[in-house]
């Protein structure tokens, strides 16, 4: 049993002991079990506590990230005149690992602005549909130094 699961486990044994099931006693018993399994961990040779703040980064990376292209869509939509270059971009991959192609492709999706199209067969190259293409090579270099980055260093 991965160490993910024995903290779902053990949030659900807290669900129980405590007999409630709202999602916040849940949650509060996944704090609990994170807090039992970090005081055991050199019992168990993982990753799990050394990566928990990498996905933390991530995900904040991704808050960051979702406000600030919203804010920009937001201003040029609403700004009179055609102000926005749509283009299609081919992202050069620098990982042939399905997840974390899938969670870039996600990401990138559900940012505003932009829309993953489609993966090459050979797994090189991300198809990105952007509503600001003006600057691909600026682009292309976001997201490399962003989101795949931080994937490859959460999932890698």
């Amino acid at each position: 049993m991965t160490l993910f699961a024995l903290n779902v486990v053990l949030a659900l044994v807290w669900a129980a002991i405590t007999n409630t099931f709202t999602p916040l006693n849940v949650f509060a018993g996944f704090l609990v079990g994170s807090i039992a399994l970090g005081l055991l961990r050199h019992e168990f040779h993982s990753k799990y506590f050394s990566r928990a703040h990498l996905t933390v980064a991530l995900a904040l990376l991704f808050l960051y990230e979702l406000v600030l292209s919203a804010l920009r869509v937001a201003r040029d939509v609403l700004r009179p005149g055609f102000n926005f270059q749509p283009g299609i971009i081919a992202y050069p991959l620098t990982t042939d690992d399905d997840v974390q192609i899938t969670l870039l492709a996600n990401l990138i999706t559900l940012t505003p602005g932009t829309l993953s199209v489609d993966v090459s067969s050979d797994k090189s190259t991300l198809y990105i549909h952007a509503m600001f293409a003006h600057d691909p090579e600026g682009l292309k270099r976001d997201i490399h130094d962003g989101f795949e980055r931080q994937i490859k260093e959460t999932l890698g």
